[in-house]
């Protein structure tokens, strides 16, 4: 009994060795290392935006009185394209006219002696002073000789000194009145009204101008948010014009990703809205300082494209790749084929069904693709992964399921 017992018990170690046996046969996927093109792209996301725009404001609160184009229309430079209502602005003018032609007298007036009825009236006054100055020095002498005679009193010589004292002021007052009209601080006031009124005058005439809104070069209009006969505020955008051949895309970068930029590097631009099209530009400015927007700390990027066809339009949203380093013809492998350990990285080749650890030199690094420089060789097969979820190892055996 003993012995039957035994038996089994060695036939059933025997059987579970031979199954543990069976399953260290690990299924895996693999791939053949393969040349090919590689890239180093940073993706992210941008905004088109015209290199050379226009956008015009309403001046003033306004009512459009008439639109001369439609959106798409292609326009040439000085165009009218839209008028807005000119009849308050008009009056302005005419007053801020009104008003310069005033300042401009009286700095005329100013500048000669004052107005012809000043100078007729400042002589009159003159004349009137003279003669009181020549009663009063014939009062002051009789005066004198009736004191000496002792029939005047102290006072009433004082009184008649004092009288022609004034007189005397009087005459000299005028008289410089006649030959400088205008103290300084008269004469700058005056300057500074004809300069005020010159000021409004330029600005009326000024807001005329800008209420007939012509395109300042040839493009395309592609904004018009106002119709006719609609009432505008000032601020609000009548009309936007841009040569759209040439635009930029505004864009961020992630903090970390800026090292790698650099002016000139190629960038691709894809719009969802156009599929299989590729806008290709480069790279014309990169972040000077960073910023966050929203959970983001980023740099800001500007790309020019050549938008030869104008089938980009500004304000639409585009993926944008920008391509920091390409390799040609270089060997390449799965991203992950890759492992790290302990600074060190390996793929698992697999050599006479077994997995045999292989430390690799690498290069660039794309979304999928990992090129490597030294370590492997073309053509030889690596281990990408086991179907069963066990873990790579170095000695097991394979067996290659998928490719």
């Amino acid at each position: 009994m003993f012995t039957v017992l035994a038996i089994t018990a060695a036939a059933v170690l025997l059987f579970t060795g031979w199954m543990r046996l069976r399953n260290t046969v690990v299924p895996v996927r693999t791939e053949q290392v393969t040349r090919q093109n590689i890239a180093s792209v940073i993706s992210t996301n941008g905004k088109v935006e015209p290199v050379r725009n226009f956008a015009a404001y309403a001046p003033a609160p306004a009512v459009v009185k008439k639109i001369l184009v439609r959106e798409g229309d292609h326009v040439k430079q000085g165009q009218l394209l839209l008028e807005l209502d000119d009849a308050d602005a008009r009056a302005q003018a005419a007053k801020a006219l009104a008003q310069l032609r005033a300042a401009e007298a009286d700095l005329q007036a100013a500048q000669t002696g004052g107005t012809h009825e000043q100078v007729l009236t400042t002589q009159s006054d003159l004349e009137k002073a003279q003669a009181e100055r020549s009663d009063a020095q014939r009062n002051f002498d009789a005066v004198q000789r009736l004191q000496q005679n002792g029939a005047a009193a102290p006072a009433e010589v004082e009184a008649a000194r004092n009288r022609l004292t004034k007189a005397n002021a009087d005459v000299q007052l005028l008289q410089s009145r006649l030959k400088n009209p205008f103290s300084s601080p008269e004469m700058e006031k005056v300057q500074a009204n004809l300069t005020q009124a010159r000021a409004a005058y330029t600005a009326a005439q000024q807001l005329l101008r800008n209420l007939n809104v012509r395109a300042p070069f040839a493009g395309i209009v592609y904004t018009l948010p106002v119709r006719a006969s609609a009432y505008v505020n000032g601020g609000e955008v009548l009309v936007q014009v841009a040569n759209l051949k040439d635009i930029q895309v505004r864009a961020f970068v992630d903090e970390p990703e800026i090292g790698r930029l650099a002016v000139g590097e190629k960038v691709e631009i894809r719009w969802d809205a156009v599929p299989g099209r590729t806008w290709e530009g480069k790279l014309t400015r990169v972040p000077a300082s960073v910023s966050t927007v929203g959970t983001r700390t980023v740099g800001e990027i500007t790309t020019e494209i050549d938008n030869f066809d104008r089938k980009l339009l500004p304000n639409v949203n585009v993926n944008v790749s920008i391509i920091t380093a390409r390799h040609n013809d270089v060997l390449t492998v799965s991203r992950e084929a890759v492992h790290d350990v302990n600074g060190k990285r390996y793929v698992y080749q697999i050599v006479g069904q077994k997995l045999q650890a292989q430390e690799v030199q690498t290069g660039l690094s794309s979304l999928t693709q990992v090129e490597i420089t030294q370590g492997l060789s073309d053509g030889a097969t690596i281990a990408l992964g086991a179907l069963n979820g066990a873990s790579l190892r170095s000695g097991i055996e394979v067996k290659v399921v998928e490719r």
